[in-house]
């Protein structure tokens, strides 16, 4: 697929660019080293005298004399005239800067995007509780319960002193991020890598001098500081500040996201540290690396993968670090010291194994052009336990960072028995033959939680977990490869114990032991829409979709330029229809547009199919919901006062990209 399927909001879930991360997931240990380079010696040959044209035979003309003449005397060194190269141990300025170590590379991307969303609560009535989408703070409703709970904002009108409701659907925002990803090479065989977000998807205009923030006393969390008499009200604020924790902003200018060591050994790769986590597709664990992504799986784990490199195989394992439960971190902990874990038991252990063949892609290129099928695939196997945990929905208030504040350090010393195990096996396929394309992933979540939490301080026994989940996706190339025409397929088990697809808290989180809890979700980085998935629902869970797509390059640069558009149709389905508000499997039709243009900018994007230098998209999705959406007969018989109108509407988006790769 194209770049923009690597860009746009199907980012992962039509992309084949990243069945298996280079970075922090199983993959080929190949990838994941720099180039060799040479020695910072220069070659003994470079000492040898130049070679001498050969003059051209006896009354003869050479033209390509002067030239073979020039090229020569641009491979001499200096003469050996004591001052410089009379030695092989001499080192030239150009050899030592193209060989000096350590190397610093830097990569990553800078984007900013505008969106607009237009009754995303579809025309319905809920209160904030049950919502599907929040209504906007300005829209003036009467939720389902009737005027005792309406919300009602009399301030608007063309009179000020005449109250009139305000009446809005429409919500429109912007947001930024500047990503890098710095690469410290030390060697051939040894690196630190990192991944730093500067202003991570910081909402424009967020931050104006007009307000700032600070603790409030009792149960009132933040309030706000003062005043700034420079700018009373919002309407004079002058500038916007950095994002500041506790003062303007609930997080900081920059988030470091990960970092880890890399090590190649004689037989196989090392990585430690906190790394992205990514297989197969990304359905189930995706790092989110893309450029239009806002979500990503990150894990703390100490790695080994080794593989035969003659037979395309890889294996490996992990020991990850999921939950490490309650340290004895504090406030004061950043003058220095060393926090640890204060408990092994309340650890959320987890071991991996992964066995995986990926054909190297110089040779699958080969073996496609010989009209051969390319077949990669592979097996990761994941599991993990619990026995003991802190009590959680008793109300008690203790977090992995408050605990041992005496909230409940009477009771099990604030815990309480979990004994849980879960087995995770993900197997993914690829099959290449040509230009088309057909790859796989699937997963099932299997285990049994022997005390689960409910709300009235009672544990349900015996919870079982059962979820599955598929996804598939179909593709062909035609016309040089800018016609792309593909069909997605995805399916997320349901729950039949459960009356939404959104998750539950208290005792319906875990059906309360009437059964297994079933409802599969995948990863939210992996987006197949503009609206329905994505935003409100935040990820496929519960249901199934089919997704038929074109995509076509109208201008496509052999050097990377390209301008090209794509259309897609979404229809999904409620995999339990009891889980669907109307109790009817339909849930929705979105159909999504795209314009998208790459600019032409050298070597970062010398290939059409990789992202690199200046991109920019204009998007726009409409979503029709059907009769999984509507209310049930009776809800509407209730004749809840205020509201006439039970049907439910369209949901539009419009989305404007603008992003730099490097």
């Amino acid at each position: 697929m194209g770049v923009f399927a690597s860009t746009a909001s199907t980012a992962h879930a039509q992309s084949d660019d990243k069945a298996t991360d280079s970075k922090g997931s199983p993959a080929p240990p190949p990838s994941s080293s720099p180039p060799p380079r040479g020695s910072l010696l220069p070659n003994p040959q470079d000492d040898a005298a130049p070679s001498t044209p050969s003059p051209p035979a006896a009354g003869s003309v050479d033209p390509a004399a002067d030239q073979r003449e020039l090229e020569a005397q641009g491979r001499q060194r200096p003469v050996a005239d004591g001052l410089v190269g009379s030695r092989s141990q001499d080192v030239y300025s150009e050899d030592w800067f193209s060989r000096i170590r350590p190397v610093l590379e830097l990569h990553g991307y800078f984007r900013t995007r505008g969106e607009l969303f237009h009754n995303f609560a579809l025309g319905r009535h809920d209160g904030a509780n049950n919502a599907l989408w929040p209504q906007p703070i300005d829209n003036s409703f009467v939720p389902v319960g009737g005027n005792a709970n309406a919300v009602s904002l009399g301030l608007c009108g063309s009179n000020p002193n005449v109250a009139e409701s305000c009446q809005d659907k429409t919500q429109a925002t912007a947001n930024m991020r500047f990503r890098i990803n710095p690469e410290l090479h030390i060697s051939d065989n040894l690196r630190i890598m990192a991944q730093i977000d500067m202003l991570d998807n910081l909402v424009l205009g967020s931050t104006p001098d007009a307000y700032a923030m600070q603790p409030g006393s009792g149960s009132n969390g933040y309030v706000r500081s003062g005043g700034n008499p420079y700018a009373p009200i919002a309407l004079f604020s002058n500038t916007q500040g950095p994002p500041t924790a506790g003062v303007n902003g609930w997080r900081n200018s920059i988030d470091v996201k990960r970092a880890w060591g890399e090590y190649m050994t004689p037989v196989g790769q090392i990585r430690f540290g906190r790394m992205p986590h990514h297989w197969g597709l990304g359905m189930m664990w995706n790092s989110g690396d893309n450029i239009d992504a806002d979500y990503h799986s990150t894990i703390d784990r100490i790695m080994f993968t080794s593989g035969i490199k003659a037979l395309d195989l890889y294996f490996g394992g992990s020991w990850d670090f999921v939950s490490s439960g309650p340290t004895n971190a504090n406030a004061y902990s950043v003058y220095g010291g060393q926090p640890y874990n204060t408990g092994n038991l309340t650890n959320v252990n987890q071991w991996s194994l992964f066995v995986a063949r990926r054909t190297n892609p110089e040779l699958q290129r080969l073996q496609l052009s010989r009209n051969q099928v390319v077949i990669n695939g592979g097996l990761y196997a994941v599991y993990r336990s619990q026995y003991l945990d802190l009590a959680g929905n008793n109300g008690v208030t203790e977090t992995p960072w408050t605990f041992g504040s005496g909230a409940n350090s009477g009771t099990n010393n604030g815990l309480e028995r979990r004994n849980a195990q879960i087995f995770i096996p993900d197997a993914w396929v690829q099959i290449l033959f040509k230009k088309f394309r057909f790859e796989a992933e699937f997963a099932s979540v299997w285990g049994n939680i022997e005390r689960a939490p409910n709300a009235a301080g009672n544990n349900a026994s015996d919870t079982k977990v059962r979820q599955y989940g598929l996804t598939t996706q179909t593709e062909f190339k035609a016309i040089e490869d800018k016609l792309r025409l593909n069909l997605g397929f995805g399916w997320a088990s349901g729950d039949p114990w459960q009356d939404s697809l959104q998750p539950q808290t208290g005792p319906n989180a875990f059906n309360s032991g009437n059964g297994p809890v079933s409802t599969f979700r995948m990863n939210p980085a992996y987006n197949v829409d503009l609206i329905f998935f994505r935003r409100i629902l935040s990820r496929v869970e519960g249901a199934y979709y089919f997704r038929p797509s074109v995509e076509y390059d109208f201008l496509r640069s052999p050097g990377g330029q390209k301008f090209g558009g794509n259309a897609a149709v979404i229809w999904s389905r409620a995999s339990e229809f009891v889980q669907s508000p109307g109790h009817n499997r339909d849930l929705g039709l979105e159909l999504n547009l795209s314009l998208y243009y790459q600019a032409k900018d050298g070597a970062l994007n010398d290939d059409p199919d990789k992202l690199g230098g200046f991109f920019a998209m204009l998007q726009y999705g409409v979503f029709f919901p059907l009769g999984g959406l509507n209310y049930l007969p009776n809800i509407t018989s209730a004749n809840t006062p205020g509201i006439s109108d039970w049907s439910t509407s369209s949901a539009h988006t419009i989305r404007l990209f603008m992003g730099i790769v490097y």
